[in-house]
């Protein structure tokens, strides 16, 4: 399985870009041509909500700062330090700095969806807090994410290992769904109970 699969560095897979920065706040406008990926459109369940991009002016963007499906949004600051992934095109979008833009530069290799995957697994976390530089806000530098090594199974198992882990997280949901309706249930059933009902 995984444990004898081949490691290779990151940036033998992808490429690693800085996210532009803007010399000032961003301004919204609703004819804007160009939509600007922020921290908080990187979801919970590590994708990208690409619905509530904000859209903006922008001139003269070189081809090299544009986003496209499958590109990885890594969040380089704060306490998480996971990517998500864009499954859907985004039409013309850049990336927000501080946040960096991974892309698969070996499609045979590695798909986005596993090497996203990877990246909020135990081993990967441990290596990039072991990286992380500053006290109160933790930041991890583009030469820290290059490093870290990605064990690579075939393409075959990547697809397995993504499947399972989707899975793996609807039943989570599923369960705690589950325990928060049979909480409202009791709860009401005591409250009768208490009424004398």
């Amino acid at each position: 399985m995984v444990g004898d699969a081949v490691k290779v560095m990151l940036k033998k897979l992808a490429t690693v870009q800085m996210g532009y920065s803007f010399r000032t706040r961003l301004e919204a406008s609703k004819a804007g041509g160009m939509a600007v990926i922020q921290m908080k459109n990187l979801l919970d369940n590590n994708t990208v909500g690409c619905d509530e991009l904000m859209k903006i002016d922008m001139e003269g963007i070189k081809e090299h700062h544009l986003v496209r499906k499958g590109d990885l949004i890594f969040r380089s600051r704060g306490q998480a330090t996971t990517a998500a992934v864009l499954l859907a095109d985004p039409g013309m979008a850049v990336v927000a700095a501080p946040l960096l833009r991974i892309r698969i530069m070996k499609p045979d290799k590695i798909l986005p969806e596993f090497l996203n995957w990877y990246i909020s697994q135990r081993d990967a976390q441990i290596f990039l807090t072991s990286r992380a530089m500053g006290t109160s806000q933790k930041m991890i530098s583009k030469e820290a994410i290059e490093e870290l090594e990605i064990p690579l199974p075939t393409l075959e198992q990547q697809k397995n290992i993504i499947e399972l882990a989707s899975l793996s997280e609807r039943e989570l949901t599923l369960l705690h769904r589950l325990a928060e309706k049979r909480k409202q249930f009791i709860s009401v059933q005591l409250m009768q109970f208490a009424k004398g009902e």
